[in-house]
């Protein structure tokens, strides 16, 4: 497997969170979980050979070589594979909260743990830049039409200053900052904040602000799988080992303590930077 990084043009910059180039030689090892966490990203991916598969609690979708999928928001765990036991290549772009509302025009939340083509969100334009970036030879050239086509998007978009600084508050305070705090920093009630999160980011400001307090534990333990990364600093993110456990296994499925007697090599290659 190899994960190569990609630095976003400056127009994009902020509002994607990260973007990379992966390759391997084939499916990852039977023992290996291929479990994606949720992070709290939509993401994109076009894999421009070999097609993949998703499968959650919700569902399971093949999706073939060259189409551009779009992966909403997630508060569930999925399994990823591949098409065929060949070698593949995709394209990856995760959008930063701040960033997915002003490229796809759509109420987040229906998108929620599910998995789309580009076009049954965007339309007939986004049918068409697939075909572009299809048959294009170079990665780099593919690259460089989807960024052309989220900064067309881009432009189209308006920002949302009450959503901008809940989603910047809730990051800055690690996911500890509470809907009451939100209610008396913008003035406005818990049911209107709800409704804003649900419309344009997909999952409450307070399970939202779950996902981020349990990637503060998930980013550890993929650059340092060793640590006991569940018994450090727990008491600063949750009200004890229990409710950190039950976040946990919300997250990925498993207890603490079977995740890191298991293998996730696939799942953690995407944060050991």
């Amino acid at each position: 497997m190899h994960l190569q990084s990609v630095q976003p043009c400056p127009q994009l910059r902020g509002y994607i969170s990260k973007m990379w180039v992966f390759e391997s030689n084939g499916r990852m090892p039977g023992e290996d979980m291929k479990l994606i966490v949720p992070n709290g990203m939509v993401k994109m991916t076009i894999p421009y050979r070999n097609g993949v598969s998703g499968r959650n609690k919700d569902g399971f979708r093949l999706v073939k070589e060259s189409s551009i999928i779009i992966i909403g928001i997630c508060d569930t765990p999925a399994v990823i594979d591949l098409e065929h036991d060949a070698p593949h290549g995709n394209i990856g772009i995760e959008f930063s909260p701040l960033g997915a509302y002003r490229f796809f025009n759509a109420r987040q939340a229906e998108l929620k743990n599910k998995i789309f083509l580009i076009e049954e969100i965007l339309g007939k334009s986004a049918k068409a830049i697939q075909e572009v970036i299809a048959n294009t030879v170079s990665i780099s050239g593919k690259i460089c039409l989807v960024q052309q086509y989220l900064i067309n998007l881009l432009s189209n978009s308006e920002a949302d200053p009450v959503l901008d600084y809940c989603l910047n508050e809730i990051e800055c305070s690690k996911g500890l900052m509470t809907v009451a705090e939100l209610e008396r920093k913008t003035g406005y009630s818990s049911r209107w904040l709800y409704e804003k999160f649900m419309e344009k980011v997909g999952l409450s400001p307070k399970n939202l602000s779950s996902v981020v307090r349990f990637m503060q534990f998930y980013r550890r333990w993929a650059r340092q799988p060793g640590s006991d990364f569940f018994k450090e600093d727990i008491y600063d993110y949750f009200y004890d080992q229990s409710h950190f456990i039950k976040d946990f296994k919300r997250f990925t499925g498993v207890s603490p303590m079977k995740y890191m007697r298991s293998e996730n090599e696939f799942g953690r290659l995407f944060w050991k930077e």
